[in-house]
């Protein structure tokens, strides 16, 4: 249930608080005084929508915080923790901030939240039920939406598996469509992707093919150089062996030198060591002298090798540039050839597969029908029920006569929820036929009709808070006593919080909140004060009689305090 709720600076409301108790709760109050906002600020707890225009002027922002008692092990709980919220000692903080800019932000349980997850939690806390509502239940689709949620479980296994059946059935239908409107296309794309693979083929490149053959290219288009330098450093290491007399080289000066160390390091192990040093780059001249050897004899300037790499080369660089992307290598290359031919066997095999859909096609047009026709079925059974639920409950809304049928219809087109479209018609009197609702009843019917619906439905809904905002407005007499009372057995077992105008409901709550404005000569503001026993007698007066002291209207108000209690 709503324990608190605070709401700073939200329409005429500069700073309020609504300690909201079980049972039925009534909020009261003279006409501007914001008791819209009451609800307008349950709204915004559950994710309704941010409209700065609600933000109080001069104020930087609307602020709602709700303090909402929770089952510790239930759902809700799961969907604040797995959001990394936490719990005041078995209470949900919720709080909404909207700026007068426009910005909205979401907290639950400590943690900032998006509204989504508001809107989602809302499931499972709350329904409001409003001026606003009545006309929305006028829509085909939210009767249909109404009879599905009243139908209740039997409805979940039907549904599940026509919703499974509808998507695959447009998921086929889509692409026999793409398949058989898009031939020519398809067969101008399978013709490129063959080319293409057969240039590739042609070519045969290998992975890391253009890598190696830029290398090789290098390599022999500057042999000449390459084995000049190997000689020379050769040379200049080890000496020409072809030489008239002997050079000056790396390798005889390194053996000089350590000849002259070699004689004298028995007298110094420091001068030992670096004639130690000397023999190891002895050592490595030599080894890297043979290697350069080597080398200039392995390189060798091959005319007719240059050219067939370059020409190789060439034919690999070409396909690079066609099918390697942004990367230009021959990996992308073998990697769009991969995917092509995937795709080329695809696009070839859609004879075969326009065949194979065709008869999945009907076979889920059949499996459709039947799973339309078990929904039906159900909404049927359901529509029954219905009806004599929300007939039964305006006979004790003084309209003893009425009657209500929901029809269900099929239509020629299968939809999301099936091929039915729900109605529901009023007959207000015996041997009136049955009209649609906003063609069958006057304003004050329509109200207590759909007050009837809202009750029946809120008897199969879970949620354990119900907002009801002036949904007796144009109601009066006895059949507003009764509307009372109706709300007064729903709050047995659950929590209720009515904004209505008329006494006669009021009567019936366990709390009365009254919403007053007070005006200080510049900015009219509005609090909110839980009354006693006289403060009722009060204000059931002033709604009365329009005067708070008349004594007609207390002696009234009494009675009615009187009334409702014996019944409650």
């Amino acid at each position: 249930m709503v324990d608190e709720v605070r709401i700073q600076g939200l329409g005429v409301i500069d700073e309020a608080v609504l300690d909201l108790s079980p049972g039925f709760n009534v909020v009261t109050g003279e006409t501007g005084a914001g008791k819209t906002m009451v609800v307008t600020s349950l709204g915004l707890l559950f994710g309704g929508r941010a409209d700065p225009q609600r933000v109080r002027p001069g104020a930087k922002r609307a602020t709602v915080e709700g303090r909402i008692v929770v089952d510790p092990g239930g759902r809700v709980v799961e969907r604040v923790e797995e959001a990394g919220g936490e719990l005041d000692e078995d209470a949900l903080i919720v709080t909404r901030s909207v700026s007068a800019e426009g910005r909205s932000r979401a907290f639950l349980g400590g943690r900032s939240v998006p509204v989504s997850l508001l809107i989602n939690l809302a499931d499972d806390l709350v329904a409001v039920h409003g001026q606003s509502d009545q006309q929305r239940l006028l829509q085909s689709a939210r009767q249909r939406a109404a009879l599905d949620r009243y139908a209740g479980g039997a409805l979940t296994k039907p549904m599940r598996a026509y919703t499974k059946a509808y998507q695959r059935h447009r998921q086929v239908g889509a692409l026999l469509e793409e398949l058989t409107t898009r031939a020519r296309e398809r067969a101008q794309e399978a013709e490129m992707l063959r080319f293409g693979l057969e240039e590739i083929e042609k070519v045969g490149p290998k992975d890391g093919e253009d890598t190696e053959l830029a290398a090789e290219e290098e390599r022999l288009g500057h042999a000449d150089a390459l084995r000049g330098a190997a000689d020379s450093a050769h040379e200049a290491l080890l000496g020409d062996p072809a030489a008239a007399f002997e050079a000056a080289n790396v390798a005889g000066l390194l053996g000089t030198a350590r000849n002259a160390l070699d004689a004298v390091r028995d007298h110094d192990p420091d001068l030992a060591a670096l004639a130690d040093r000397l023999a190891e780059a002895g050592y490595l001249v030599s080894d890297v002298g043979t290697d350069l050897a080597s080398y200039a004899e392995s390189v060798d300037a091959d005319p007719a090798r240059l050219a067939a790499v370059q020409e190789r080369r060439a034919e690999v660089t070409a396909l690079t540039r066609k099918y390697g992307g942004a990367d230009g290598t021959v990996t992308a290359v073998l990697e769009w050839a991969r995917r092509s031919a995937a795709r080329l066997t695809e696009l070839e095999g859609d004879d075969e597969r326009i065949e194979e859909l065709r008869g999945e096609h009907a076979e889920l047009a059949e499996r459709l029908a039947a799973e339309a026709g078990e929904l039906s079925a159900v909404r049927t059974r359901a529509a029954e029920r219905f009806s004599g639920a929300v007939t039964e409950e305006l006979t004790a809304l003084a309209m003893p006569h009425a009657r209500v049928h929901v029809t269900v219809a099929r239509s020629q087109d299968y939809g999301p929820h099936g091929l039915d479209e729900v109605e529901v018609r009023l007959a207000p009197h015996p041997g009136s036929p049955p009209l649609p609702l906003h063609k069958g009843a006057s304003g004050g019917e329509l109200s207590r009709v759909m007050l009837a619906i809202e009750v029946v439905f809120a008897g199969a809904d879970p949620v354990p808070t119900f907002v009801f905002d002036e949904v007796d407005a144009g109601v009066g007499g006895k059949a507003a006593v009764e509307i009372g009372r109706r709300l007064a057995r729903l709050a047995r077992n659950a929590q209720v919080i009515v904004v209505t105008h008329l006494p006669q409901v009021a009567a019936f709550a366990d709390q009365h909140l009254l919403v007053e404005k007070s005006d200080d000569g510049t900015v009219t503001r509005s609090g909110v004060t839980a009354l006693d026993r006289e403060g009722r007698v009060r204000e059931l007066s002033r709604m009365l009689a329009g005067l708070e002291d008349s004594e007609l209207g207390r002696a009234h108000a009494e009675e009615l305090l009187a009334m409702a209690a014996e019944e409650r």
